[in-house]
């Protein structure tokens, strides 16, 4: 639009000359001079005027027309500077210094990107209008082998409740992917959404065997495992799954809290059965997630903080998970805890007091990678498509002074 503008405005400009036209000058002279030479003729003819005075009125006429050839032959002198040209120039440098700077302050330069490219540039990766979904799933029936397409679509179709077609999208997300656990879970939890809120299915079933088979640690498939048991009457399957995941969450956190009342329940109502309290003993159990004592010499201390540029991208409430993980060794967190981004930027301490397990402690390993985390799903696993994130270097335990932006989006 800039450039059509440029362009109506200077061309003109451009093209317009400042200058005498001496094409058209010469013209117009010679058309005087012809006309009088015949109003002389005329004057002659009806004895207005004398022979003699025919004769020097031409004489002059003759003079003059000479005159002008030989005007019209000089060289011809420098051209002076076009204003107009000065205007064009100056023009078509200062529209765009002016006007760019302005439309990015206070304009929509993602006015023209469909209903989803809006969405995905907004961040969250959820499409919040029916003429956006509808526009993306026809592209996804023009282009089915487009797995962040199908993505986008589940999570746009579970935002609005429309679970059964969210639970189609995810159908045709883990054919694309077959070996993320955390989509078939997802897969799980949607269907059963879907299919009467229940998740005594044999499909569900087979979705989360696969979710634990290709991950027995994923977080989101233990718990629904456990949710299976419970449902089923098996509470010795609920215990199994939710006492692996406890050991997984951060000592005193919510969930931790909320799973250890699960976990209770669960364990109450297995020893009221028949033979339940054999069952119950033959089960291990640990009250609470051990917390190892706190190594000050091994601590990690630094600052979190949300580059500008993905500012935009992240909604006040998002989960913020800062760890530490092994640099070479197991993928388990080694210490966790859990922020929201009104929090940042924060300082941040991570130290042997925060291990998941007790044999899992930052001062166990001899380089540790740090890394901060904004979770769309506000899950601690893996990292998920949409997910913004910073990491470190690296490092030795005990380094003091880490500076970690978050300033990239997770594929």
């Amino acid at each position: 639009m800039l450039l059509v503008a440029i362009i109506f405005v200077v061309v003109p400009l451009w093209r317009k000359s400042a200058s005498n036209n001496d094409v058209l000058r010469d013209a117009a002279n010679l058309g005087i001079l012809r006309d009088q030479s015949q109003e002389l003729e005329v004057d002659l003819r009806n004895g207005l005027l004398t022979q003699e005075a025919y004769e020097q009125g031409k004489s002059e006429l003759q003079a003059r027309l000479l005159e002008e050839v030989k005007t019209s032959e000089q060289p011809v002198k420098k051209a002076q500077r076009n204003p107009a040209k000065v205007l064009a120039i100056v023009i078509a440098v200062l529209l765009p210094l002016f006007t760019v700077p302005v439309y990015m302050k206070l304009g929509n330069t993602k006015a023209m990107l469909s209903p989803q490219e809006q969405s995905a540039a907004a961040g969250d990766g959820i499409i919040r209008t029916e003429e956006g979904l509808q526009e993306l799933a026809s592209e996804l029936q023009d282009n089915p082998e487009n797995p962040n397409g199908w993505f986008m679509l589940a999570r746009s179709y579970i935002e609005m409740k429309r679970y059964e077609e969210g639970a189609k999208a995810y159908e045709q997300l883990v054919r694309l992917v077959p070996d993320e656990a955390q989509l078939w879970a997802n897969y799980a939890d949607v269907y059963a959404m879907a299919h009467g809120r229940t998740l005594q299915s044999p499909e569900v079933a087979k979705m989360l065997e696969q979710a634990l088979e290709l991950d027995p640690n994923n977080i989101t498939a233990l718990a629904l495992t456990g949710s299976v048991g419970m449902e089923r009457g098996d509470y010795a399957m609920a215990l199994t799954n939710w006492q692996k995941l406890y050991g997984f969450l951060q000592p005193g956190s919510r969930d931790a809290q909320q799973f250890k009342v699960s976990i209770q329940r669960a364990r109450d109502l297995l020893a009221a059965q028949p033979g339940g309290k054999q069952k119950l003993a033959k089960l291990p159990f640990e009250e609470a997630p051990q917390q190892a004592a706190a190594n000050p010499a091994a601590a990690v201390t630094g600052k979190v903080t949300l580059s500008k540029a993905l500012a935009g991208k992240a909604s006040p409430d998002d989960t913020v998970f800062i760890l530490a993980r092994a640099a070479q060794g197991p993928p388990m967190p080694l210490a966790v805890f859990r922020k929201q981004v009104k929090d940042l930027p924060m300082e941040f301490t991570l130290d042997d007091s925060m291990a998941m397990r007790p044999e899992m402690k930052l001062s166990g390993f001899d380089q540790v990678v740090v890394v901060a985390r904004v979770s769309k799903s506000g899950q601690g696993g893996r990292a998920q498509p949409g997910d913004l994130e910073g990491k470190s270097a690296a490092i030795k335990p005990g380094t003091k002074g880490l500076n970690i932006v978050i300033d990239s989006v997770v594929p």
